[in-house]
């Protein structure tokens, strides 16, 4: 298909792009994408985190403090950085990141104004030589100019969703907007899943809200579901993914799990183990 934008193909070479959206605030977006992340990259494939989020939590989770984030996301979009210029390490073998910086929190209102300000990350993308399997963006909790950016630079997205009453509201305007980006600027968009959070065994609501966004959504929500569990909760504290800080935990357990599902939609090497295997600890141990 072409592309009605007029704008290059991506380059075979680059990674996956993921964005990772909900405009709702508090459905364990940036925790996803922190220890999503992770999981993947903890078992050798090669990971890089945008924070593309002015609030810079996933920053926070990596334990980067926010003296040392300096160039970052806003500088890729804005002043033409090369990834590779402004990436740095995180605590976890071949996961590497591109913090928020605080000149984000302008972005809003520069790309009003800018030339190509849908293009601005997909730009930078494309300039970029560095190669990773998994791109995965943290985008803020609304639908503004830099979620358009994402959409218009991703391959697909992927909506965290609490299991809560109001799970399924809202969602028909992020749909109408993935279908307006797919029209007008990245044909190619596709949602990659649905990922359920906060889950709570204890509540009979959360399994009515699971089941009815297992029939408005499909096979398209992962059968790992993300417990409420204190050591997630915890973990951003400490500067660290819950792999980090509780290998053992629920929480931990979930996101392996997921990690595998989503490594078996996306057609990968199926590399995730238990938290019993030795590799994974060793790996987990080293990081921390």
């Amino acid at each position: 298909m072409s592309d009605p934008s007029g704008q290059p193909p991506f380059p075979s070479e680059r990674g996956r792009v993921i964005c990772v959206v909900n405009q709702k605030g508090g459905v364990g977006k940036t925790t996803t994408t922190v220890n999503l992340a992770t999981a993947i990259a903890a078992v050798g494939h090669k990971v890089l985190v945008v924070d593309a989020d002015p609030q810079g939590n996933a920053s926070t989770g990596f334990g980067i403090p926010r003296a040392d984030r300096t160039k970052g996301c806003y500088e890729l979009m804005f002043d033409g950085a090369a990834v590779e210029d402004i990436v740095r390490p995180t605590l976890v073998p071949n996961l590497f990141i591109i913090t928020s910086s605080v000149d984000l929190a302008g972005a809003e209102i520069q790309l009003v104004t800018s030339e190509r300000r849908e293009y601005r990350m997909r730009e930078a993308f494309e300039r970029s030589r560095k190669e990773y399997e998994f791109i995965l963006i943290d985008c803020p909790p609304s639908l503004n100019l830099i979620t358009l950016n994402a959409l218009v630079a991703a391959d697909a997205l992927l909506v965290p969703l609490q299991v809560e009453f109001y799970a399924l509201e809202g969602l028909s305007n992020l749909l109408q907007t993935v279908e307006a980006v797919r029209t007008r600027f990245n044909p190619s968009l596709e949602i990659q899943g649905v990922v359920l959070t906060m889950y709570d065994k204890r509540n009979g609501l959360s399994d009515a809200v699971a089941n009815d966004v297992r029939a408005y959504f499909g096979e398209k929500v992962y059968e790992t579901v993300i417990p409420r569990n204190v050591r997630i909760s915890e973990a951003p504290s400490h500067g660290k993914p819950v792999l980090l800080y509780d290998l053992k935990c629920p929480g931990a357990q979930a996101y392996m799990r997921l990690a595998s599902e989503m490594l078996k939609r996306e057609n990968r090497d199926i590399l995730v183990p238990d938290a019993d295997d030795s590799d994974l600890d060793t790996t987990v141990r080293q990081a921390s």
